[in-house]
């Protein structure tokens, strides 16, 4: 291998889910970029593989990407790994792909389990089109904005939120959006795997103080698309007439008018010729 960052994807639970790619680029490459060696390191000692780490992670970013990119650009191969799943989603390592492309340094895919995809494809919500939203801020500020731009989401939504947390982040997003369906997907892959069908306002009252273990996925059902005032068959023959005065005849008039309120043409253009005749 020479020059080349493999984002690698690791376990998100079960160890027998490490591809026979991901040991060969393990096995291979000259040294592994990982969000915690220790916690790499359990995973390569049950491969019985032996390889240098260095650390990699949100806290020394901006300090260690230049000098990974340095290494690359001198013909070393370096495996980027996060604790579990595919690195450089909602994770630091975003910052060192980009880097290396911007070096001309060869970026390749080993791909693993992901934890919003793996938790959607078992929770049975809408998945035709969905948003990823990672974790909320605990910044206030920041939280708070976040979910506002959410509200009207027409998407089904993926959030990621640690045990302790959950109760804090089911009560904003209920106050904000309502009562929607709801998906709580935890212990992925794990003995303990869950799916949990509820309401939001039902989750928020019901884990209010938490009670769940193990990392969870939210999954919640996108906002419903607002309902448009029905036109009654009174304003569509006032729409009707305003084409006639614009020169239309009344049948064609009548026609436009269905079109816009949905209404029958039949009903528009009988009352406007029984207004005619009253007239």
């Amino acid at each position: 291998m020479s020059a080349v960052l493999y984002v690698v994807g690791t376990p998100i639970g079960n160890l027998g889910d490490l591809s026979p790619r991901a040991v060969e680029a393990f096995e291979s490459c000259d040294f592994i970029a990982a969000e915690d060696t220790r916690v790499t390191l359990k995973l390569l000692n049950s491969f019985e593989i032996k390889k240098p780490m260095i650390s990699y992670h949100e806290h020394n970013r901006f300090e260690m990407s230049p000098r990974i990119v340095a290494r690359l650009l001198n013909g070393e191969s370096c495996v980027l790994v996060t604790d579990a799943g595919m690195p450089a989603i909602s994770d630091p390592g975003e910052d060192l792909v980009r880097m290396c492309h911007e070096h001309g340094i060869k970026v390749e895919s080993v791909p693993g389990p992901t934890a919003f995809a793996t938790a959607l494809a078992i929770s049975g919500m809408p998945s035709g089109r969905f948003t990823f939203e990672g974790f909320l801020s605990v910044n206030k500020a920041s939280r708070t904005e976040h979910i506002q731009s959410i509200v009207k989401e027409p998407r089904t939504m993926i959030f990621y939120e640690a045990p302790h947390k959950l109760g804090a982040t089911l009560r904003d997003l209920a106050a904000a959006l309502g009562d929607r369906e709801i998906a709580i997907v935890r212990e992925l892959t794990k003995i303990h795997e869950e799916v949990i069908r509820t309401t939001l306002c039902a989750a928020a009252e019901k884990y209010a103080n938490g009670g769940l273990k193990g990392e969870i996925v939210l999954i919640i059902e996108g906002a419903k698309p607002e309902e448009k005032e029905k036109m009654t068959v009174e304003q569509a023959v006032e729409e009707a007439k305003r084409f006639v005065s614009n020169g239309d005849s009344a049948s064609e008039a009548a026609k436009k008018a269905a079109k816009l309120s949905g209404l029958k043409k039949g009903d528009i253009y009988k009352l406007m010729q029984g207004e005619k005749d009253n007239g």
